[in-house]
């Protein structure tokens, strides 16, 4: 049996609820063999804000980082978020950790070799995203560098690079990181980023 974690949410509270959503994915669980361990759910939140913004997420990811289950279960892909960015961030997160994800309207399940390409493809999409979007602000540097206008922010020491990369490892929240290291959100962002993409590597080259 899998232990599976179900992730329901909704952007307002104007008539919607997450009911409907739980109804469908805890019906298809017995068919699928689950174990539903853990049901986390966010009410009249946008998929465009953060997890500090969504406890119901947020704690999801938390019991990732724990490997309190095998499966996220949702009813959309959609219900994860608004941006592909994120998005893909979120399931080199969880493949990172073992974990896979069903999306019921979607019939995604990356625990399967089908769903596992239909995920890649999402990756391949957001790699191209990502390349047009390098090559606007490069070519904005470009422009800024020839009006003479300085760039950048001076690097963070090794030091405190090491103790960004030890806090995020043991599942500290990046904002906790931040309070305790001196360093901005925006660095160890950064820096969880590239510990995620390192993770993701591995586990492909496995």
């Amino acid at each position: 049996m899998q232990r599976v974690a179900i992730y329901a949410r909704t952007s307002t509270d104007k008539g919607q609820t997450t009911e409907n959503q739980l109804r469908q994915l805890t019906e298809v669980g017995p068919r699928l063999g689950w174990t539903v361990v853990a049901v986390h759910t966010d009410a009249g939140v946008s998929g465009t804000k953060g997890r500090d913004r969504r406890p119901g997420f947020d704690a999801l990811l938390r019991g990732v980082a724990r490997r309190e289950f095998d499966v996220i279960a949702v009813w959309s892909i959609c219900r994860l978020g608004r941006s592909l960015q994120d998005l893909v961030g979120f399931l080199a997160e969880i493949q990172a950790r073992g974990v896979g994800l069903y999306c019921h309207t979607q019939a995604l399940d990356s625990t399967t070799p089908s769903g596992r390409a239909l995920f890649s493809m999402i990756a391949v999409f957001s790699e191209f995203e990502r390349a047009m979007i390098r090559d606007r602000v490069l070519a904005g540097l470009e422009r800024t560098r020839a009006k003479g206008t300085r760039l950048g922010r001076p690097p963070i020491d090794e030091s405190k690079a090491e103790a960004v990369r030890t806090l995020l490892a043991s599942g500290v929240s990046i904002r906790e990181t931040a309070r305790r290291t001196g360093a901005g959100t925006s660095t160890v962002q950064r820096a969880r980023v590239a510990m995620l993409a390192e993770k993701a590597v591995d586990v492909a080259s496995v």
